[in-house]
């Protein structure tokens, strides 16, 4: 005879259900499949043996990440030994778990079998469906707070981080940062082709795009340019041969007349792209500061916007850790690779870190070899960014250095250093650095504190004042009304009994 119990984890404790004893468990499945909507037929085949509520929310918190990651706690542990018959034989009892990997921690811990899937799950699609109405004293709306508390504070803790190494600003940063030299060079082409016809020589004489816009909006009709246009055609292209050539195409132009309307339009819309080049260019400036928080040491290694790119194309600094450098070394040419396997070709050498400098100074015989041993080292430093609990850029340099040696090495043949002694120095230099770090949030925590109580001092002393004006306005006004009162002459008679005094005398 099989003894089964279910294990159910609720947000308001543990519960574990006695489940009919039958011959064999699968014959249980079709009965558990009709009865789960009906609770009086469920009761027939499923009993409550025990229940062990949370103490508190904290305690459920702990517990519940404890099963998240497939860990026995001590009060699930005790819960069981407690609660669980073992028949005499431990074969005889079976538990039933809605996890496999607490299932396994479980079977471990206790040695008892256990059993997930099958007519367990169904089981406890029955239990998850009229719980409150099993567990006495437990009401439907109870249920439902003690999940929505712990669903919160569970939720609360995964999502906990700190907010200057938020790598989604990196990623929605590069995004619009490609998005924006699209956009930039579209505009400006548009812009060319449209000025084009009244100046078409200015296209020949100014190749950047956004000097061309700058000096479209300053010229605006050619006719108007004089020599008094000289030094500020020559501020905006830096180049005094430039801004003479402007000016003597501008004199003999094979353009067309324009109307002042349209070259309101074309002045408008070239202030547009000016404005969205400067913003490119804070944007890209916004970019290497997030870099150098979030992600200092692949920062440094293979540059901000490439490993910026690698972050954004992996979805998380997170994911982009876990990656293997096989991986990492072909992220971005995810196309050529499954082409290159159903083809039975050669697969690609390098994705996103090919726009790499390393990459670009290596020899054509090395550069898979190059772009392998960049891989490794960008994998290392991710990790070390994602997992490091004071972001330093100290590893980076020290990876910098190793793939240029490796670079040389592969030119001239002279030995780099070993891995182990590179990686010594930086741990030293690393742990210097945090100590530095230390001090100095230290010192300033110190400041601040030292400025808030100035500032409850100065906040004392100014009440301090007011109360002391107060209590001379208070005075004054007495004194006041004391000296408005009438005075009494001195030269009148004496009433009462020492006139009488007076006159015995």
């Amino acid at each position: 005879m099989v003894l089964l119990h279910v294990l159910f984890e609720h947000a308001a404790g543990y519960a574990l259900f006695a489940v009919k004893e039958v011959e064999e468990i699968g014959m249980l499945l079709p009965q558990v499949e009709e009865s789960i909507l009906n609770i009086g037929k469920f009761n027939s085949v499923v009993k409550l043996a025990a229940f062990f509520p949370f103490k508190s929310a904290q305690a459920a918190l702990e517990n519940i990440n404890a099963i998240s990651e497939g860990v026995v706690h001590a009060d699930l542990k005790l819960f069981l030994e407690t609660n669980l018959p073992l028949g005499g034989k431990k074969k005889a009892a079976l538990l039933g778990a809605a996890d496999g990997k607490i299932g396994a921690a479980l079977q471990e811990e206790l040695g008892v079998s256990v059993q997930t899937g099958g007519v367990v799950a169904e089981i406890l699609r029955g239990v998850r469906l009229h719980f409150h109405s099993l567990v006495k004293g437990l009401t439907a709306q109870a249920a439902s707070k003690a999940q929505l508390g712990l669903g919160h504070s569970y939720s609360r803790a995964k999502v906990k981080f700190n907010v200057n190494r938020a790598d989604n600003m990196i990623i929605q940063s590069i995004a619009l940062l490609d998005q924006l030299d699209k956009d930039i060079n579209t505009f400006s082409m548009r812009v060319r082709e449209w000025y084009g016809y009244h100046f078409p020589e200015l296209i020949k004489i100014v190749s950047d795009n956004a000097t061309y816009c700058k000096l479209t909006k300053f010229i605006g009709n050619r006719k108007e340019l004089s020599e008094e246009s000289l030094e500020p055609l020559e501020e905006i292209t830096m180049d005094s041969a430039k801004a003479q050539a402007i000016l003597d195409a501008s004199r003999s132009s094979m353009g067309m007349d324009i109307s002042p309307i349209d070259l309101i339009n074309i002045e408008s819309f070239s202030s547009r792209v000016v404005s969205l080049t400067a913003y490119r260019l804070g944007l890209q400036e916004y970019l290497r500061s997030k870099m150098s928080q979030v992600a200092p040491n692949l920062a440094t290694l293979i540059g901000e916007v490439v490993g910026a790119r690698l972050i954004s194309h992996a979805g998380s600094l997170t994911n982009l850790a876990k990656y293997p450098a096989s991986t990492v070394q072909i992220l971005g040419a995810e196309k050529a690779l499954f082409r290159a396997l159903k083809t039975r070709g050669n697969t690609p050498k390098y994705g996103l870190i090919f726009h790499s400098t390393f990459i670009g100074r290596a020899a054509a015989k090395n550069k898979g070899r190059i772009s392998r041993y960049l891989a490794n080292k960008c994998t290392i430093a991710s990790r070390i960014d994602c997992f490091a609990d004071v972001p330093t850029s100290v590893y980076g340099d020290k990876l910098r250095d190793q793939v240029e040696e490796r670079l040389a090495f592969y030119e001239t043949g002279e030995t780099p250093r070993k891995n182990v002694d590179v990686m010594k120095e930086a741990v030293v230099q690393a742990g210097e650095m945090a100590a530095e770090m230390k001090r100095k949030i230290e010192k300033a925590e110190k400041k601040k504190k030292k400025r808030e109580k100035r500032k409850l001092e100065a906040l004392s002393i100014a009440e301090g004042d007011e109360v002391a004006v107060e209590t001379k306005k208070v005075k004054l006004n007495r004194d006041a009304e004391t000296q408005a009162m009438p005075k009494k002459s001195c030269s009148e008679p004496l009433k009462g009994p020492s006139q009488w005094v007076w006159s015995l005398k």
